[in-house]
């Protein structure tokens, strides 16, 4: 049914819940399954700006270093949870794009037929509607989405 399965990771709870639930699904459908993190553009905004010049250059080289280590940490931790469940993982972090963007490339580029996320990720604010992203992949996916909640 599904031979390649990707999973959205944020490190949140949710995306925790969404992992495991694609850990028995590639295991009973002895699927591929990669888990993929995507890291939001770096921008630096300053009232005022117009105003004055300033290089941002150093502050931004910062925050895509940090997001680089966050994105290589909350993979890391999928892979060992992986691992000690007996499942294969692959990996990918997928840079400077937004979440609902990010995800749906990362399927794309890696040929899933189906993406497993959570309902919410860390932006998530209310429990009752679909979080934004979300919302965005089921909107544009053009591969099976399960939700998980």
């Amino acid at each position: 049914m599904y031979s390649r399965i990707v999973c959205a990771i944020d490190g949140s709870e949710l995306s925790t819940k969404a992992l495991n639930h694609a850990f028995v699904l590639a295991s009973r459908l002895g699927a591929t399954l990669i888990a993929v993190n995507v890291t939001d553009p770096s921008v630096v905004m300053s009232p005022g700006a117009e105003m004055m010049m300033v290089d941002t250059s150093n502050v931004i080289a910062e925050l895509d270093k940090a997001k680089r280590e966050g994105a290589r940490s909350v993979l890391a931790d999928a892979s060992a949870k992986a691992s000690a469940a007996g499942i294969n993982l692959e990996t990918l972090h997928v840079p400077d794009l937004p979440a609902a963007e990010g995800i749906l490339k990362g399927a794309r580029d890696t040929g899933a037929d189906l993406i497993v996320m959570g309902s919410h990720g860390r932006r998530g604010l209310g429990r009752l509607l679909l979080g934004s992203q979300a919302a965005e992949v089921l909107a544009h996916a053009e591969v099976p989405v399960l939700i998980i909640k």
